[in-house]
């Protein structure tokens, strides 16, 4: 059985935080603000797979109030959320997302964050796909205040998973 799933997060851009976007470190005089590393692909990435397997969403298992995750790596997230679909016989096919940011451009390194995404998700690099958008200098995204993310999930119901593998 497939399912999909959608995310997205919003983040505002200020001073003296690293940019962190997809996992990587992004060099930018502003980075996103937030409880954990605030890494809005990542979010809207574990928000997706999330409800693609009917599990809530971010806020539910990983909540900005608690302690445990203050400047925690998203990366985290993704993987303990797999780890969580594994377990209810689910894994990743594809996953399609857009990044919404006005600066950085973002051209120079879609590929290399496909492949630490696909990495991430133990998927071949062509069943993750990257895009970047601007905001056209449109409302806090347009006006590089904040940076966006949408994310689209495909995942499949598979007997033969081996949580192991995961």
């Amino acid at each position: 059985m497939f399912r999909v799933g959608i995310g997205h997060d919003t983040h505002r851009l200020g001073p003296d935080r690293p940019l962190i976007l997809g996992g990587l470190k992004i060099e930018h005089p502003r980075g996103l603000i937030g409880h954990s590393d605030a890494d809005v692909v990542l979010h809207a990435l574990t928000d997706a797979l999330l409800g693609a397997a009917g599990l809530g969403d971010i806020g539910d298992s990983y909540p900005d109030n608690d302690p445990k995750y203050k400047d925690c790596d998203s990366q985290m997230f993704v993987t303990e959320t797999l780890m969580r679909l594994s377990e209810l016989g689910y894994r990743v096919v594809n996953v399609d997302l857009t990044i919404f940011a006005q600066e950085p451009k973002l051209g120079p390194i879609k590929q290399q964050m496909r492949e630490h995404l696909a990495a991430l998700l133990r998927l071949a690099v062509d069943a993750v796909n990257v895009k970047a958008k601007t905001g056209e200098g449109v409302g806090a995204i347009g006006r590089a205040e904040a940076i966006g993310c949408q994310v689209i999930a495909l995942i499949l119901n598979d007997p033969f998973i081996d949580p192991l593998f995961l």
